[in-house]
């Protein structure tokens, strides 16, 4: 089983997560910011990929450094699950419609972090969470996992399902790129012979 347990812990935030990228999407995350609790639950229930978060951070300042470090952790356990990334996909994409928008997500787990993010939220907040810590998740999450991450947003009105339909068409994305490729089990997927 491909599976990953990380601590981060800084003056700012204290983290503990676990994944299964062999899971069946069940998911238990605790941040203490509701709305990307929220979030979190799609990601791991449209991705498969089995998600724990204990998360506690200084929420009397804001959101935004448990939010980041969040991203930061769940990268760095994607990259410790996949190992040397031997069978796998690589690859991954997905468009997704959610209600008034639609989402489109490509992914590249090649070890070489980028985030091309062409996103707008027509409110700063959804409910008490401030939408632009959607994009500060996903940078730290492709920082840290070593993501080429490509999200655009086709169309969308609403915030609450533009963000929605962002963490799950990255979570479908998720899925297709992580998945063993039987043609493959054995190889890893570059002509470089690494990733």
């Amino acid at each position: 089983m491909r599976k990953a347990s990380i601590t981060h812990k800084t003056a700012e935030t204290d983290i503990s997560l676990q994944v299964n990228l062999d899971g069946s999407g069940v998911y238990a995350c605790h941040t203490g910011v509701g709305f990307f609790d929220h979030m979190l639950d799609q990601l791991a229930r449209h991705s498969l990929i089995d998600i724990e978060i204990r998360a506690t951070g200084d929420l009397h300042i804001d959101d935004h450094h448990t939010v980041e470090d969040c991203g930061i952790a769940l990268g760095q356990a994607l990259v410790q699950a996949l190992g040397d990334k031997r069978g796998i996909r690589r690859y991954g994409a997905c468009h997704l419609p959610m209600d008034d928008a639609q989402i489109r997500c490509a992914l590249d787990l090649s070890g070489r972090p980028y985030l091309v993010w062409n996103v707008d939220f027509p409110t700063a907040k959804i409910g008490n969470f401030d939408t632009e810590l959607v994009r500060e998740f996903f940078q730290a999450l492709a920082s840290h996992g070593g993501i080429t991450l490509h999200i655009d947003q086709i169309h969308g009105i609403n915030s609450h399902h533009i963000a929605e339909a962002v963490f799950k068409a990255v979570a479908r994305a998720l899925r297709e790129a992580v998945e063993q490729d039987a043609r493959k089990a054995d190889a890893i997927p570059s002509t470089k012979g690494a990733l």
